[in-house]
C-alpha cells in the first residue's frame, strides 16, 4: 500500500488518522442484538420459539461430533413437537473451508430450506453465517468477502454456541477459510446477526480443558482488543470490562471443573459480552496475526489468539498504559487508586499467568522461520487497513515479534503445567435441563452424514 512508502511515524500517523475517521461514521451503523435466552435448557426453549415463526424447513449446521453425541436432542424435539420440519448438516469441521460452505449451501437448497440453526463452536455459526448469506446472494463466495458486499439480506438464522469464546451468536461478521490462497476471507454485514441465540450451559460441561482454555482465552481477547482499539466507546467499554471481570473470574474454574454450571454459565455470557463490544468496537494485530496462523498453518483460532494476546499487549502497552491499569481493576488485580503504570503492570503479568495455568504454549510449533515476513507482511495489511489499533506495527517489529513465536529447538514450546492438574471431563451429554431464563440487560475423515427429518 502506498502508505508503506511513508517513514513510519509518518504512516502511523496517517493510518491513526484514517481510523479515527472511520471510527466516527462506524459508530452510527446500526448493529441488531439477538434475543437471548440463557440458563439450563435454554437450547429447548430457543426450539419452542424457533417452531412458532412459521419456517417451512431449518437448516441444523453442526458438527459430526455434536450430532453423535446426541447434543441436538432437545432442540430437534422442540421443533418436531412445534410441526417444523428440519434437515442436519454435520459435515463442519474446524476453520471450515469454501468447498464445505458449498457443499452446505447445495445442501440447503436442496432441501428447500429458508433458515438455518448454527450449533456448535465459531466453526459452525461462521458457516451458518455465510451459507446464509449465499443462499440470498448467489455469487461466489469470495466475492462476498468484504464489508456490504451481499446485495439481499441474509436468510434467517438463530445460533446456540457450544463454546464461550467466539461470541459469534452476536457478530457481524463470518471467517471462513480459503485454502487455495492458505487465507481467511471475512463476510461483514450487520445482517448477519443471529435473530435469537441460546447460552445453555449444559452443552458446554463436557468441553475438553485444551478446549475451553482456548476459547476462553479467545473471549478475552474480544473484550480486549475492544477496550484498548480506537473505536471504543463508554457502551463497549462496559460490555468488555464486564467480559474481562467474568473471565478471570470463572475461567480457571471452567478449566479445572468442567460440570460447574456457574463457570460455564458466566463464561458464556462473558463470551457474548466480549462479542457485543468487538462487534461494535472491532479487534487488533492479536486477530490480524491469528488469523495468518489459521489460514497457513490451521492452528485453532482460539489457541492462536491465547499465543499472540501477550506479546501483542506488551508491544501496545506504552500507548495504553491507563487502558491496561483499567483493565487490570477490572480482573480485580487492583484498585483504581493505585498507580497505573503498576496496575498496567499487574494486568500484562495476570495474562501471562492466565495462559500458564491453562496450560497454553508460549509458542507456535507450526511456525516456520522462513513465513514470518509472508505472515507479517499479511498481519499487517489486514490490521492497518481495517482494525483501530492502538499502536501501530512496522514490518521489522512485527517480524520481531512473530520470531519470538518461534518454536525451541527441542523444545515443544508447551507452558509449564498448570497451578492444579485439570480433571478430565465426562462425556459431553447435557446436565438435566431447568427452565430457561432471560438474558440480563446489556452492561480428513470419513464425511458425516447429511440427514432429513419432517415432524
Amino acid at each position: 500500500m502506498l502508505l508503506d512508502l511513508l517513514p513510519d511515524s509518518a504512516r502511523a500517523a496517517s493510518l491513526g488518522t484514517l481510523m479515527k475517521g472511520a471510527g466516527k461514521v462506524t459508530r452510527y451503523i446500526p448493529i441488531p442484538q439477538p434475543t437471548l435466552l440463557v440458563g439450563p435448557g435454554s437450547m429447548t426453549r430457543l426450539g419452542e420459539l424457533i417452531a412458532g415463526f412459521g419456517h417451512l424447513k431449518l437448516l441444523i449446521v453442526t458438527d459430526a461430533v455434536i450430532a453423535k453425541l446426541g447434543l441436538l436432542k432437545g432442540l430437534t424435539d422442540a421443533l418436531e413437537s412445534g410441526g417444523t420440519e428440519y434437515a442436519v448438516f454435520d459435515e463442519i469441521t474446524p476453520d471450515a473451508p469454501i468447498p464445505l460452505i458449498e457443499r452446505g449451501l447445495a445442501f440447503f437448497r436442496d432441501q428447500g430450506c429458508d433458515a438455518l440453526i448454527a450449533v456448535g463452536g465459531g466453526s459452525s455459526m461462521d458457516a451458518a453465517k455465510a451459507i446464509a448469506v449465499a443462499a440470498a446472494n448467489p455469487k461466489p463466495l469470495r466475492r462476498l468477502a468484504g464489508y456490504f458486499k451481499g446485495r439481499h439480506a441474509p436468510l434467517p438464522l438463530y445460533a446456540v454456541p457450544t463454546t464461550a469464546g467466539t461470541g459469534s451468536e452476536v457478530t457481524v461478521a463470518a471467517v471462513i477459510s480459503d485454502p487455495e490462497r492458505k487465507d481467511k476471507i471475512v463476510i461483514v454485514d450487520p445482517r448477519i446477526v443471529p435473530r435469537a441465540a441460546a447460552l445453555d450451559p449444559t452443552l458446554m460441561t463436557g468441553l475438553p480443558p485444551a478446549v475451553t482454555a482456548a476459547t476462553g482465552i479467545d473471549a478475552l481477547t474480544h473484550a480486549v482488543e475492544a477496550f484498548i482499539g480506537q473505536w471504543a466507546t463508554d457502551y463497549t467499554d462496559g460490555l468488555a470490562l464486564t467480559a474481562v471481570g467474568l473471565i478471570f473470574g470463572n475461567l480457571r474454574t471452567a478449566y479445572l471443573e468442567g460440570g460447574n454450571l456457574a463457570a460455564r454459565e458466566k463464561m458464556a455470557l462473558a463470551s457474548t459480552y466480549a462479542g457485543m463490544a468487538f462487534t461494535r468496537a472491532n479487534v487488533g494485530y492479536v486477530h490480524a496475526i491469528a488469523h495468518q496462523f489459521g489460514g497457513r498453518y490451521h492452528t485453532p483460532h482460539g489457541l492462536a489468539n491465547a499465543i499472540v494476546l501477550p506479546h501483542v499487549l506488551r508491544f501496545s502497552a506504552p500507548a495504553i498504559t491507563a487502558r491496561l491499569a483499567r483493565l487490570a481493576v477490572a480482573a480485580r488485580l487492583g484498585e483504581a487508586s493505585d498507580r497505573d503504570d503498576e496496575l498496567a503492570e499487574r494486568f500484562l503479568d495476570a495474562i501471562d499467568q492466565l495462559n500458564a495455568d491453562l496450560a497454553i504454549p508460549r509458542t507456535l510449533a507450526a511456525l516456520k522461520r522462513s513465513d514470518i515476513a509472508s505472515i507479517a507482511r499479511g498481519a499487517r495489511a489486514e490490521a492497518d487497513a481495517g482494525y483501530p489499533v492502538p499502536r501501530y506495527m512496522s514490518q521489522d517489529e512485527c517480524v520481531a515479534l512473530l520470531k519470538a513465536l518461534l518454536p525451541v529447538d527441542g523444545e515443544s514450546g508447551a507452558a509449564p503445567a498448570p497451578v492444579a492438574a485439570a480433571k478430565p471431563s465426562s462425556p459431553r451429554k447435557p446436565a438435566a435441563p431447568a427452565p430457561a431464563k432471560s438474558a440480563p440487560k446489556t452492561p480428513a475423515k470419513t464425511p458425516a452424514k447429511k440427514t432429513a427429518r419432517k415432524a
